[in-house]
């Protein structure tokens, strides 16, 4: 492998906020002896909360002394005070969580000139696709190492930028993970949390004939963009064109947008189909082929019958390509299905779709709401400037 360049002397730490941290938050007022009592009111496990805690903090301080022995100045930030200005200290951007935490990193980062490496702090819980493997979290100097010695190669994660057309498109999003934090005090962190959101985008191009604003999110996508209706038993109503083509009316329970690496995440989860699912659609075949034969009772062919089809939904991280997944789109006498026209799921490199929702939004990375209203364009593109850096290491046993 070729040995890279990883030039760092000042690394940001973004770190969990763990549950425990969480309540501590919501209840300033409390001492420990009285959260500890709520918890156990509430019915929590409070000494398996304080365990995973701990868990956290260690991958925490054992990320920032490997930093540090390499003579990397560190500064440690968490959800609730991570503002833009930290981002522009580092030279680069380390996370101690899970891929949530990666997610919310890299929602920081403009374009792809700044590397963000992730350690998954707790891998017995979670998985962490967008961090390096569970071995190099048990093994933090190690994978430290590898970097400052170029041992490693860069991948460049595919992101989607999102331009907005419409009368309000500048309105203030929403941090949904800060919904949770129903302190009162919080309004003023909030606010905080996205002064460099609004910051970076406070001109507005209007068109004088149409009153309409575009806006360019100040936010990337890495793993999706959503877009329906915030009440997710009301139908959403939209327009689509895919690649510049014709427009097509869709009714459905919303539209979901994502990249290669998004597409093992909630795409896959839209998308996937279950052994059962494959059993009925074979039986149906052979009620129709009866020809053809289907050992339906043999349950390993039928596993890797769904494999194969659900495998085919996973793309690379580096492909420039987008794919949609329309979630339960609406067919009837009265509301012809735009077959021939749009599939329910596809690739696109461009996708237009303009609202026809009364109280809708896009959300990027399940984490940042728009409102996205009756006659709002969501224009979805992808550029290479837009990627996020990211690093790869090989296990060892696989070198």
């Amino acid at each position: 492998m070729r040995r890279q360049a990883f030039e760092c002397s000042k690394a940001l730490i973004v770190s969990k906020l763990s549950r425990y941290e969480f309540e501590r938050f919501r209840q300033p007022s409390l001492s420990t002896a009285q959260l500890e009592k709520a918890l156990r009111d509430r019915g929590s496990d409070y000494e398996l909360l304080l365990h995973h805690h701990h868990v956290h903090k260690s991958c925490e301080a054992a990320v920032d002394a490997a930093l540090r022995a390499r003579n990397i100045q560190t500064k440690v930030v968490n959800r609730l005070n991570f503002k833009e200005a930290c981002v522009e200290w580092a030279d680069a951007v380390f996370t101690a969580g899970g891929d949530g935490t990666f997610l919310l990193a890299s929602s920081r980062i403009p374009d792809n000139r700044k590397p963000v490496i992730g350690f998954n702090s707790d891998p017995t819980r979670s998985e962490g696709f967008l961090c390096l493997p569970g071995h190099f979290s048990r093994n933090i100097s190690e994978a430290v190492e590898r970097l400052v010695t170029g041992d490693f190669h860069w991948t460049f994660r595919t992101r989607v930028r999102i331009t907005l057309v419409g009368s309000n498109v500048f309105q203030p999003p929403i941090e949904l993970h800060d919904q949770q934090l129903l302190h009162p005090e919080y309004s003023e962190d909030k606010e905080m949390f996205f002064d460099c959101l609004q910051e970076q985008h406070k001109s507005a191009k209007t068109d004088k004939r149409t009153d309409q604003q575009k806006r360019v999110l100040p936010v990337l996508a890495l793993n999706e963009v959503f877009m329906g209706e915030r009440l997710s038993a009301r139908v959403s109503y939209y327009e689509i064109k895919l690649n510049g083509g014709p427009k097509v009316k869709v009714k459905s329970s919303g539209l979901c947008v994502a990249t290669g690496t998004g597409s093992t995440s909630w795409a896959y989860s839209i998308g996937r189909l279950s052994t059962d699912s494959v059993h009925e659609l074979l039986r149906a075949l052979q009620s129709e082929r009866p020809d053809i034969e289907l050992n339906l009772g043999d349950r390993q062919l039928l596993e890797r019958v769904t494999d194969r089809f659900n495998n085919a939904l996973v793309f690379g991280p580096e492909e420039s390509r987008l794919n949609y997944v329309i979630r339960d789109m609406i067919s009837a006498s009265v509301w012809p299905a735009p077959r021939g026209v749009i599939s329910p799921r596809g690739f696109a490199h461009l996708l237009e779709v303009k609202s026809r929702c009364g109280d809708a939004a896009l959300v990027v990375d399940g984490g940042v709401s728009f409102n996205f209203n009756d006659g709002t364009v969501a224009v979805m593109e992808v550029h290479p400037e837009d990627s996020l850096r990211t690093v790869t290491l090989v296990l060892p046993n696989t070198a």
